[in-house]
């Protein structure tokens, strides 16, 4: 019984980060062109983050483009620049998706 409680009270916990930035990505409009696990307008968070899984400048780059925007990557439909998004904001969308698997 005691194991049961633990092996829950672990997975909840491991769960809650990715909750907090699945709400965060929402908040920012994110889920609008993308998903977890499918392409909408844009590429799932799956594929981004096997592109650029090996790239250690890639959580860099992402959050550079959450905010400036850009295009070419992923097909002929622009991402567009997000302003509103705060730079440590960026930051923890970008190392958010780099680990969605």
């Amino acid at each position: 019984m005691k194991r049961t409680m633990l092996m829950a009270a672990l997975g909840l916990g491991l769960a809650a980060p990715a909750f907090a930035d699945l709400a965060l990505a929402t908040s920012k409009n994110c889920m609008s062109c993308h998903a977890v696990e499918r392409k909408v307008l844009g590429p799932s968070f799956k594929d981004i983050a096997a592109k650029y899984k090996d790239d250690k400048n890639a959580a860099n780059a992402l959050a550079t483009k959450i905010i400036k925007g850009g295009s070419g990557v992923w097909g002929p439909v622009p991402m567009p620049a997000n302003n509103q998004v705060s730079e440590a904001d960026a930051k923890k969308l970008a190392a958010w998706v780099l680990s969605t698997k």
